[in-house]
């Protein structure tokens, strides 16, 4: 998420808002009102995978020896199941470079269960399989987002070349070895929010992918993505590589709700028999700013009192930009020591949903110190027939449309 710098059963009952627009929020334009309409239980439970349960510890921490390229932090993971195991590509932070200006980079881990990952090629020196080479991410690589298209692997991620974050992508035949495409967006003005209230030309984060093409709808024939930190827009593509991004947001910060602050997209997109589900972040606020500040000021004011959580959506399956359903409660929220305390404090973060079993387990960083797992029931009924994840090894391959 950062550019800069017993289990809890998460079982509340979700209020859905069944939106036909967007909302947007103070403290910037006039808002446009959307009253929200109360769903009973029957309807989350057939709308979204839940109820959630934290795990206590957290799965992944940093390595013991400083000279590790993941001494000091780890977190932004993305998740795969391959021939049975949970791969994790994830960012790694040294203790061998001073805080606040250190470099991130990508190292792999893997597990048989989602719960206990060893490091390649070992937990006592693990690899460095992806690191910055270019300009634009001359101070680091971030947020990376994991999908498998036949035998290629595409990953989404931030390249920070210590003043902007641009969303870049790359692609691996093997997880090891990266061919970069560069920045997605160079001249994208992404919507301003609360925290940004100036959001710069070019800057993006977070590309979370549908790894299977449209077959309906105006983006047929078509991949999809949703994007951006402080709204979410969507963006489309016909070979993976070159994406096309729609200015007006899909999903934005909600001013009397948990992501009053800012959304910013979660793991790979999912497509079920309702819509396609959309697992997002957000950072919200616990008092307002007075309402003579200057949007600046506002952001001045926010900023130290942002407390992450974990949401969900539901778009519709023809046409990606509306939005059929979106929880008014979070699923996860910061409730651990380690997410209330770490290199940024007050984060649950998450970027990798996967299947084990029968459950979802869903991983993100704690307070950007630590990687965490949350799970929940695998419930069949949510999904088309046709999904990858409904096969007994999980989606190791996407289907070909």
């Amino acid at each position: 998420m950062r550019t800069t710098p017993h289990s809890l059963l998460i079982a509340t009952a979700l209020t859905l808002s069944l939106l036909g627009c967007n909302q947007t929020t103070p403290p910037g334009p006039t808002p446009v009102a959307v009253a929200p309409k109360a769903a009973t239980p029957e309807v989350v439970k057939k709308l979204f995978p839940g109820p959630w349960t934290k795990e206590k510890t957290p799965v992944l921490v940093p390595s013991p020896e400083k000279a590790n390229f993941d001494s000091r932090n780890v977190y932004n993971m993305a998740t795969i199941v391959e021939d049975g195991e949970v791969v994790m590509l994830y960012r790694g932070e040294s203790l061998s470079e001073e805080a606040g200006s250190m470099t991130g980079r990508f190292g792999l881990a893997t597990s048989p269960d989602g719960m206990t990952f060893t490091r390649l090629p070992s937990n006592d020196s693990p690899g460095v399989v992806m690191e910055p080479t270019e300009p634009y991410e001359s101070r680091g690589i971030e947020d990376p987002r994991l999908i498998k298209i036949d035998d290629q692997y595409i990953v989404t991620y931030t390249g920070y070349n210590g003043k902007m974050g641009q969303l870049c992508l790359a692609t691996s035949k093997d997880l090891k070895t990266w061919e970069k495409h560069g920045p997605l967006f160079p001249d994208f003005q992404q919507a301003d929010c609360p925290l940004v209230p100036n959001s710069p030309v070019g800057a993006s984060k977070s590309g979370a992918i549908l790894p299977e093409r449209m077959t309906e709808g105006p983006y047929k024939g078509e991949y999809i993505m949703l994007f951006g930190d402080t709204h979410m827009h969507l963006a489309h593509s016909k070979d993976l590589v070159s994406w096309e991004p729609v200015q007006e947001p899909v999903l934005s910060p909600r001013w009397e709700k948990f992501d009053s602050l800012l959304v910013e997209s979660g793991p790979p997109l999912l497509r079920t028999k309702d819509g396609i589900l959309v697992i997002y972040n957000s950072a919200g606020h616990q008092t307002d700013p007075p309402a003579e500040a200057s949007p600046e000021e506002k952001a001045r004011l926010l900023f130290p009192q942002r407390k992450y959580a974990v949401g969900m959506a539901l778009l519709d399956s023809k046409d990606p930009t509306k939005v059929i359903a979106r929880t008014d409660q979070p699923i996860l929220t910061v409730t651990e020591e380690w997410e209330e305390k770490g290199y940024v404090n007050n984060v649950v973060f998450a970027e990798g949903l996967v299947k084990v079993g029968e459950r979802w387990l869903l991983h993100y960083g704690g307070a950007d110190h630590v990687i965490g797992v949350a799970h929940a029931p695998f419930e069949a009924d949510l999904l088309p027939d046709d999904s990858p994840f409904l096969s007994e090894s999980g989606p190791k391959v996407s289907p070909t449309p």
